[in-house]
């Protein structure tokens, strides 16, 4: 049989980058906002923006260069002023919203700064003022602007833990909404009596409003003591900075004000609508994948989980379509999407992306003309110049040809070094976009 691997590998390149035009924020949001003449139509609710005195734009997260020119391409001149928070090297040229570059994953100072230039833009607006906020992936931690009484440092150790013990995004922003002032709702908190429009890319797994970039313009449905939960559920508490515990310790015992929550009057001028999300892009792979003549199955666009385990499960069902034609019959394509952990217990370098390639290759070792892509959407997996990696059933025997022990590279959390001396690291550059993380594997 003539060997399909190369073909195989440029059909997954090209799946993946289905889904990624599916969730390219200018088209999302020209998909949902529309100008005629001084009426703004967003998700049908209709702005009469002459009735408006001014108009800021403001937000955070990767995408931000991207959305924020797609509404100058709509607003143009009515645009008084805007600030965007990014990832350093996340950039597009704009005409009058300003673009402030800051760290990711790890807050930096000028995350802090920049935070604190979008709070004071935020408080300036009046009650006919109209602020569109634009939100996506990587909000979280480049808008950080502490509580009163809480540091850059202990946010960026807090963060670290919650990083390194596996716990999920929905649990360290829980965490980070209850040690900031701009998240959980603090933002539209600031914002108000203003009209406050956000629109939102979303890169957490069941679209939770709440839960991207820490629900800045929504109300918190966490509280104090499920944050006290998390730290005892994952055995941390130890690991977090003393200050820290005492704030939310205070918290629980009603010393300190609770984030805002729904019914508030804070959210009485607010919209919040999500432009595009993983499902999107899933079903544009999808699209792309029945194109190219695979019988294709989205498993699910939320799946979570320790990454090593993820794999091992998209393997076993690959080996039933390879041995049994089952679930699908060959060639099949099988998608899927959301944002696995991984549980940090090696010194290596690596993404969870990284890492599911590497397991999955171990796993599927043997399995002639399959393929395994797996990477984030935003072009970044973990701390790393790499979206993820890609690889099939001859991944392992060309590991050993080499000299190296895919397994001792997995328990030290190594994946990027590996790859690397493979050639296998999938490479994409910022996206502009991010909409977590897309799984592709092709069996024949």
């Amino acid at each position: 049989m003539k060997d399909q691997l190369p073909a195989n590998r440029q059909n997954a390149i090209k799946i993946f980058q289905a889904g990624l035009q599916a969730v390219a924020p200018g088209a999302a949001i020209k998909n949902v906002c529309h100008l005629d003449q001084s009426i703004l139509s967003v998700d049908g609710q209709k702005y009469d923006l002459d009735t408006y005195s001014s108009i800021l734009i403001i937000g955070a997260g990767k995408a931000g260069s991207s959305m924020g020119k797609a509404v100058e391409d709509i607003l143009g001149d009515r645009i008084s002023k805007g600030l965007i928070v990014v990832k350093y090297d996340h950039l597009e040229e704009l005409k009058t919203i300003k673009i402030h570059e800051a760290g990711h994953p790890v807050p930096d100072q000028n995350g802090l700064e920049g935070a604190q230039a979008i709070y004071r833009l935020a408080s300036s607006a009046k009650e006919d003022t109209l602020v569109l906020c634009l939100i996506s992936g990587g909000g979280s931690a480049l808008l950080t602007l502490p509580v009163e009484g809480g540091t850059l440092e202990d946010k960026q150790e807090t963060t670290q833990v919650l990083l390194s013990c596996g716990a999920t995004i929905h649990e360290i922003n829980a965490i980070r909404k209850h040690l900031s002032l701009i998240k959980g709702g603090g933002l539209a908190k600031a914002v108000y009596p203003a009209t406050l429009i956000t629109l939102i890319l979303s890169d957490v797994v069941g679209d939770d409003l709440d839960s991207i970039a820490s629900g800045p313009s929504v109300p918190d449905s966490k509280t104090y003591a499920d944050c006290q939960a998390i730290f005892k559920k994952y055995a941390i508490t130890k690991d977090i900075p003393e200050s820290v515990r005492r704030h939310i310790e205070s918290g629980i015992a009603g010393n300190i004000a609770e984030t805002p929550k729904p019914g508030q009057e804070f959210f009485r001028k607010t919209q919040n609508v999500i432009v595009a999300s993983n499902f999107n892009a899933l079903l544009k792979a999808k699209e792309k994948a029945d194109e190219l003549g695979y019988n294709t199955l989205i498993l699910s666009s939320m799946l979570e989980g320790e990454t090593r385990e993820v794999a091992a499960i998209h393997i076993a069902i690959a080996r039933e379509i390879h041995s049994h034609g089952y679930p699908l019959q060959k060639p099949a394509c099988l998608l899927s999407g959301g944002e696995t952990t991984v549980r940090i217990q090696g010194n290596g370098k690596g993404g969870r992306n990284q890492e599911f390639a590497l397991a999955a290759a171990i796993k599927m070792a043997g399995m002639k003309n399959s393929i395994v892509l797996s990477a984030g959407t935003d072009g970044t997996d973990g701390p790393t110049d790499a979206a993820g990696a890609i690889v099939d059933g001859r991944t392992v025997e060309r590991a050993v040809k080499a000299g190296l022990d895919p397994q001792q590279y997995l328990d030290n959390n190594d994946s990027y070094h590996f790859f690397d001396k493979l050639n296998d690291l999938f490479k994409t550059g910022p996206t502009h976009t991010n909409v977590m993380d897309l799984r592709i594997i092709l069996i024949l």
